[in-house]
């Protein structure tokens, strides 16, 4: 959201507006040093000591002294995206959550705490859902104590960039002295456009079953046994694909968990010497086809910021950013 020349500049935002969308134009440097203008788009995180922290869709925050605002409004919601299925940030979560399924899981309030021995974070930190019962600071502590008591780094994982997101909450846990450790993207599609692609220059081998081979291709694997294979086999309806390599291990592999309308791919990896063959892309085609079999219509997956090998593929197979989800960790004492 741009502001124009065409009209009076004004600030119309408060402390009121804290939690809100807003759009504001402010100097970067004291216009003596010959400071320019520059425009943030996002929530309205906090308003406080004359600085307003505003948090964008990628979980990036801005700090602005108030006396360099030069205007500010609250901003509507964001346009509709024109690519991919739609889907709301709380269907989504849920969805991705039934697809990397912990060990061990308890409730507070409307969080949910997972552990797994240690086996991705996203499968060992508590996923906040709406009111934890407790006042954050309180709920903090106790997301601290209960991972301590399992000796696992107490991690929560948030989201921002979708209505009904969690920019206030980031902002808090950054305020107590948690630390983002990892940002990651949450992309969706159309299933058809994928499944329709030409198979391949590979066969691709479907399977229910988790198989060692598919292991020693998988990088997180470590041989720490029944907690990745537990995480690895949970979902409604879960597929691993292969694709045969010069050895024993796979040259590709894949993961699918098809669940509703939803097909959520994982763990798509290629041998580093058989790459650029269009093997990835194989087995999400294959992964496709057989999940559109079980009725599904819509795709997504996950993807870290900085991988920009595979932002760009899945770019290329037509999946959009819906949202971005962030790992925050309390910082060592």
């Amino acid at each position: 959201m741009e502001f124009t020349g065409g009209g009076l500049l004004e600030v119309r935002v408060t402390r009121a507006d804290v939690g809100k969308r807003v759009s504001v134009r402010y100097v970067t440097d004291s216009a003596s040093a010959g400071g320019r203008f520059t425009d943030a788009v996002g929530v309205l995180t906090s308003w406080d000591g004359g600085v307003l922290t505003i948090t964008r869709k990628s979980g990036e925050t801005v700090r602005i002294p108030e006396l360099r605002l030069v205007a500010g409004k609250i901003a509507p919601p964001a346009p509709a995206r024109r690519r991919g299925p739609a889907a709301t940030f709380a269907e989504l979560s849920r969805i991705a959550a039934r697809a990397w399924q912990p060990v061990e899981s308890e409730a507070l309030g409307d969080w949910t705490l997972r552990a797994a021995d240690g086996f991705t974070r996203r499968a060992n930190s508590a996923l906040p859902g709406g009111d934890p019962g407790l006042p954050v600071a309180e709920a903090l502590e106790a997301v601290r104590d209960w991972y301590a008591a399992r000796k696992l780094p107490a991690y929560v994982q948030t989201a921002t960039g979708a209505e009904g997101a969690q920019e206030l909450l980031c902002a808090d846990l950054e305020r107590l002295g948690w630390r983002r450790e990892l940002s990651a993207e949450l992309r969706i599609a159309a299933l058809a456009p994928l499944a329709d692609r030409e198979p391949g220059p590979a066969e691709v081998l479907l399977s229910r079953s988790l198989d060692e081979p598919w292991l020693h291709r998988y990088q997180r694997f470590t041989g720490t046994g029944p907690a990745v294979r537990h995480v690895l086999s949970s979902g409604p309806s879960v597929w691993f694909a292969s694709v045969a390599g010069t050895g024993e291990v796979p040259a590709a592999i894949g993961r699918c968990v098809v669940d509703g309308r939803w097909a959520g791919f994982m763990a798509i990896e290629v041998d580093p010497e058989q790459r650029r063959r269009g093997l990835a892309t194989a087995v999400m085609t294959a992964l496709a086809r057989r999940a559109l079999d079980e009725g599904a219509s819509a795709a997504w997956l996950q993807v870290e910021a900085d991988n920009h090998g595979a932002r760009a593929l899945y770019e290329g197979t037509g999946f959009a950013v819906h949202h971005h989800y962030h790992h925050y960790r309390q910082a060592e004492a």
